[in-house]
């Protein structure tokens, strides 16, 4: 069965990738360990930009990496919550 990602659950495993890589990360591995074609991938990244779950660090030799605000992890832990919730109570 092809059973699609809703956004949340979307956007919970793309902070979930970055938190995994010791919420540091480059850009392109993160596209390809999302799961998404590049347009929806930046479409997503561009959603948790303005919200303000990632940020952008640029280390001293120039390289760009992401990482998860308070905000992101925040993000993780009620996400997590409320999906426990809601298959203990089978809804």
């Amino acid at each position: 069965m092809n059973k699609k990602r809703d956004k949340l659950t979307v956007i919970y495993d793309i902070l979930g990738i970055i938190r995994d890589h010791h919420n540091s990360m480059k850009l392109t591995p993160l596209l390809r360990s999302a799961n998404l074609s590049s347009s929806s991938f930046a479409y997503y990244y561009a959603d948790l930009q303005s919200k303000e779950f990632v940020k952008e660090i640029i280390d001293n030799d120039g390289h760009k990496y992401v990482t998860l605000t308070d905000k992101g992890f925040k993000y993780l832990e009620k996400f997590k919550l409320i999906s426990g919730f809601i298959k203990e109570f089978e809804l």
